[in-house]
């Protein structure tokens, strides 16, 4: 049901595809872990068809290894129209010695679409519950208004805009 599951926790096992040369897992697997995350969460919340329109705010701050028993976990931090922000941290741990780690966070933003290739669509509103959620609330409105504030400048600097002021 729309508008009920605001948190998504996905766990299993790093494997030695997903590891770049250095024996650590490359930034583009956990890129692609993130999205399917934050596709799944963003699904559950709107129970509509979502498409990826930013990240922000990545830190990658610690390896995963093989063999790591990875989370990764997407809450629901903000809503718009149509859009939906999530916050994602992403950690591992050794299963050997039990040590825990964060090793990526961010935000991903959605925006659900009546249709596949549709328009978007009204999602059901959320509001932050808590402290924590008021605090995380204002850190996705500040990644919006920082991503609103690059997006003007980089057109700025873009080919089609150079000519037209000439």
């Amino acid at each position: 049901m729309p508008g009920q599951q605001r948190e998504v926790e996905f766990r299993f096992l790093a494997e030695p595809t997903d590891v770049n040369f250095g024996g650590k897992v490359h930034g583009g697997m956990v890129m692609k872990w993130i999205d399917q995350a934050g596709y799944a969460a963003a699904v559950g919340w709107s129970g509509k068809y979502c498409v990826t329109v930013a990240v922000g705010g990545i830190q990658f701050v610690a390896p995963i290894r093989i063999g790591d028993l990875v989370k990764v976990r997407c809450k629901l931090i903000h809503t718009g129209t149509s859009s939906m922000h999530f916050a994602v941290d992403v950690s591992a741990q050794d299963l050997r010695t039990g040590s825990g780690r964060t090793a990526t966070s961010c935000v991903i933003s959605f925006v659900a679409l009546d249709t596949p290739d549709g328009k978007p669509t009204p999602v059901p509103a959320w509001a932050p519950l808590d402290e924590e959620d008021r605090r995380l609330a204002e850190y996705a409105q500040r990644l919006i208004g920082l991503s609103k504030a690059m997006e003007s400048e980089v057109a700025r600097f873009r080919p089609d805009a150079a000519s037209a002021e000439r």
